[in-house]
């Protein structure tokens, strides 16, 4: 496997006619009612879309990315993107995966923490930020564990474990289902596995029942996000891709209602970070072979079946403000599928833990991998 090393340098041109998009932006009027009750509120979007015009510095964050070691791979015939960090000799290798509406940039900061004791590799999903999507369909969560395997062997990785959450917890689940001899153990932070439920698994308890009647009613109100990216990405793509405040305002919406944030943004993530992450999007035009994800895992998803089990040591992180959907659910739920070694409830932290939590994650991985 070839490795080369990547620098991130957006040219000039594309900065200055996103500069132009943004100072061009067509409004639409104020949503009647309470603020972001309808969607993302239009005094937010309007003074974060200034800072990004005007009060963001790109060529500093750019610098600052570049202070980790990009690298690219070719992985059967895919190019994939990662930040890989050599901890000291014997270190244990880690790879660590994002999810969606997120990039690379959330795990830096696990980075930062736990690269003192591990070997990290951050890799971007297909399709997301400098990882192009491969042009075809069936793009799932076990076909990326497939190229994680190949990429950490491919770096001289025998064993190693993973860590992920959202699209990234469903990576590591089938890294696991698919070399568990490989597999030092797995550490998840949301649920985002549902287990075989059918025909010859036991009932539900009464606990298990009631998250599941609780997701129900979760989809019926929040999930129009995912219907839409998973049976039209390509209509809603054409919008994203072209209106920067389009952008912002489909990805910050869920930043602000799946986080710890208590309804506001600024206090809980630093607008540097959300900025970072939307010009990555912005510069690669990734933004709709992101959403292609949800379109892959529903129509062409490797299901959970009766015979699958995680049987290489299972951690789960579990955030008192996970709001995909609102609340967790028990233990038992995990255990159908996973062996479960560790079961951490943390009394703050949300969807985007790595990003809201660094330390609280980091110290949580730590212990469960570290003899």
């Amino acid at each position: 496997m070839r490795v080369e090393p990547y620098t991130v340098a957006v040219p000039d041109a594309v900065l200055d006619d996103l500069r132009a998009r943004i100072r061009h932006t067509r409004w639409p009027d104020e949503a009647p009612g309470q603020a972001w009750s309808q969607g993302t509120d239009l005094a937010y979007l309007r003074d974060l879309l200034d800072c990004w015009a005007d009060g963001f510095d790109w060529r500093a964050r750019e610098r600052a990315l570049n202070r980790y070691a990009h690298k690219t791979a070719e992985v059967d015939g895919v190019r994939i993107h990662f930040v890989h960090h050599r901890g000291p000799d014997g270190a244990i290798p880690l790879v660590l995966t994002h999810g969606w509406p997120s990039t690379f940039v959330e795990l830096l900061g696990l980075v930062d923490r736990l690269g003192d004791t591990f070997d990290l590799v951050v890799p971007s999903l297909p399709g997301y930020a400098f990882s192009p999507r491969p042009p075809r369909v069936g793009v799932d969560r076990q076909y990326v564990a497939g190229l994680w395997h190949r990429l950490m062997q491919g770096l001289g990785y025998e064993r190693y474990g993973a860590h992920g959450g959202d699209f990234g917890a469903g990576v590591a689940t089938h890294m696991a289902l698919l070399q568990p001899e490989r597999m030092l153990g797995i550490h998840v932070s949301t649920p985002e596995m549902w287990p075989y439920t059918g025909p010859g698994s036991p009932p539900l308890t009464p606990q298990e029942q009631a998250y599941v009647d609780h997701v129900a009613r979760w989809d019926a109100t929040e999930r129009g996000y995912s219907a839409v990216q998973s049976t039209r990405p390509q209509t809603l793509g054409y919008g994203l891709n072209d209106s920067p405040a389009g952008l912002a305002a489909w990805v910050l919406d869920k930043w602000r209602s799946w986080s710890d944030s208590d309804g506001d943004l600024d206090a809980t993530f630093d607008r540097d970070t959300l900025l970072t992450m939307l010009t990555l999007w912005w510069a690669t035009g990734s933004i709709t072979s992101s959403m292609r994800d949800y379109y892959d895992n529903r129509w062409h998803g490797t299901a959970i079946g009766p015979d699958d089990k995680v049987r290489v040591p299972t951690a789960i992180a579990l955030f008192a403000n996970e709001f995909v959907p609102e609340g967790n659910p028990p233990r038992s739920w995990f255990e159908r599928l996973y062996d479960v070694r560790r079961w951490t409830p943390f009394p703050r932290g949300g969807h985007f833990a790595a990003a809201e939590v660094p330390d609280l994650l980091a110290s949580d991985i730590a212990d469960f991998f570290t003899p």
